[in-house]
């Protein structure tokens, strides 16, 4: 059986090759997935999403990982992502904590974290800088990000 240091490494080597089908093999079909930008994702939107990722950003997605944890049930990894954002093609460079749950060797629950503020403000330049801590513009991001998703599994 492999271990759960073994599914993390599979599954962030195929993120890094933008291979978003071995990335959702690692997941139980009951997968709970939430971060800052989609908020609370279950079942196959979270497939969903590392499809519309990893097809959006066409191999121009950089990505690097280092394992920080990992036991029977639980694991964490530290990830960086760079890569182009929105109409203005923005370089993002976003840093992540993912830390995770397995059951019988299969990932059931993923929580990303991440400054979104940060973010925001290589996302968004001046407008992400001055409104990408508030509330308000977190929770448009979330919207925005989740009316994207919605929009890209209905096509596809």
């Amino acid at each position: 059986m492999r271990t759960t240091k073994d599914i993390l490494i599979e599954f962030y080597t195929a993120f890094s090759n933008g291979d978003a089908t071995t990335m959702c093999k690692n997941y139980d079909v009951n997968i709970q997935f939430r971060d800052p930008a989609f908020g609370l994702l279950k079942g196959n939107e979270v497939c969903e999403m590392w499809k519309m990722l990893t097809e959006k950003s066409k191999g121009n997605m950089k990505i690097e990982f280092s394992v920080i944890k990992a036991d029977e049930y639980t694991g964490s990894v530290r990830w960086i992502a760079t890569y182009k954002f929105g109409k203005n093609q923005r370089t993002v460079v976003n840093t992540v904590l993912s830390e995770f749950q397995f059951k019988e060797g299969l990932i059931i629950k993923q929580t990303d974290q991440f400054d979104i503020w940060k973010w925001s403000k290589q996302a968004f330049g001046i407008t992400g800088y001055l409104l990408g801590w508030t509330g308000f513009f977190q929770k448009k991001v979330e919207k925005q990000a989740v009316a994207s998703l919605k929009k890209y599994s209905e096509s596809h």
